[in-house]
């Protein structure tokens, strides 16, 4: 798991690159009345037909008592269904006025119930969003150990995606209206206003969050806003988007605890499948989310694990879950790869492991037990 909110993650490890360098509605609206918007908009459609079959029985109905002309039999039904006020056309016979009065009381009355619809559906739509913004400030209040990702494009979107195959708990800060539909089609969690905003990051919960994801448009934005969410939060770990090779330094004097440039890394993928294209493939295989496909995992080992102080020749790893121990990572940060069968699994360990799916998580379960 590249992100877990309950270990220490790889990214502080350069022999970890090639680990991370994959990661690069009104859905939450609660209803308030009991029609969804869509059938919202069918009753206003259905009640919209019916006025103009009203307006169509008007018009047939002059035509055939009074034998009017269409564009004369249009006016009368249009005035009297608008109760202007104005005279007849022509001289209307007794059967007419009783016609004009059934008129009048059937498509006033109807055309008044059609407003009423429409005013409704309005103001219920305003209620509903107001509620539902509440609703899902809530939530975000409520919110620990979550992530919190600034800008909502390409790269945004993509790995909130990624996150979001571990854990639900992310906020996206994004300062472009058009993006906000896009935001509740996707079912995320969300605040709407300049990333770089204090009060903005406070509401986001930056003060119990543990990642930051500056994934803004421009370098400037990106410095300016790890310099306000270090501030906030000097233990929050930062990742930063940088677009040119002369700012990464400047985000990690600001407080980045990674700089990643989109260029680079597409750059190094595309070389690696020229220069190395089995390699490309495992990792691209390795790397997938796909459920089927052969993962490399990173697991935290609790203090609590029945594999915390074993060798790795005592553990049986191998045989119990079929897994490959690519490396461990000590508490000291030092990386042991390819570690021997003497290697001492310890409490707060970081394990490297790669095999299917099903066998990390059944694995991960018991270095974890307590999760």
């Amino acid at each position: 798991m590249i992100f877990d909110v309950k270990r220490k993650t790889l990214f502080e490890s350069e022999e970890a690159n090639f680990c991370y360098h994959r990661i690069l509605g009104l859905i939450f609206m609660d209803k308030v009345s009991s029609y969804t918007p869509m059938e919202e908009l069918t009753k206003i459609i259905k009640a919209i037909i019916i006025a103009l079959m009203i307006f169509s029985v008007g018009i047939a109905g002059y035509m055939i008592i009074e034998r009017w002309s269409l564009i004369d039999s249009v006016y009368m039904t249009a005035v009297t269904l608008s109760t202007v006020g104005f005279m007849e056309v022509h001289e209307i016979s007794n059967a007419g006025r009783i016609f004009t009065i059934i008129l009048i009381f059937a498509g006033v009355g109807y055309f008044l119930f059609l407003a009423s619809i429409i005013m409704q559906s309005i103001v219920e739509g305003e209620i509903q969003s107001l509620l539902g913004r509440k609703r899902l400030d809530k939530k975000i209040r409520k919110l620990k150990q979550h992530y919190i990702v600034c800008g909502y494009g390409r790269i945004g979107r993509t790995l909130c995606t990624l996150i979001r195959e571990e854990t639900n708990d992310v906020v996206v800060i994004e300062k472009d209206p058009e993006m906000i539909e896009i935001l509740n089609k996707d079912g995320i969690h969300y605040l709407h206003g300049d990333a770089a905003d204090e009060d903005l990051l406070s509401k986001a919960g930056i003060e119990e969050a543990s990642y930051l994801v500056a994934a803004l448009a421009t370098d400037t934005a990106n410095v300016f806003l790890v310099l306000t969410a270090r501030q906030l939060n000097p233990d929050i770990f930062i990742m930063a988007r940088a677009d040119s090779t002369g700012v990464k330094k400047k985000l990690t004097v600001a407080g980045a605890n990674i700089v990643e440039s989109p260029y680079d890394v597409g750059a190094q993928s595309m070389g690696l499948r020229l220069l190395r294209p089995s390699v490309s493939s495992f990792l691209n295989v390795a790397l997938s989310r796909s459920k089927e496909a052969i993962q490399i995992e990173e697991m935290f080992v609790s203090k609590d694990s029945k594999y915390a102080n074993v060798t790795l020749k005592d553990s049986g790893i191998r045989q119990d879950f079929d897994l490959i121990i690519i490396s461990i990572k000590k508490v000291s940060g030092q990386m042991l790869f390819n570690p021997s069968f003497l290697t001492l699994i310890e409490s707060s360990d970081t394990v490297i492991a790669m095999g299917k799916t099903e066998d990390l998580d059944k694995f991960s379960q018991a270095l974890n037990p307590d999760i």
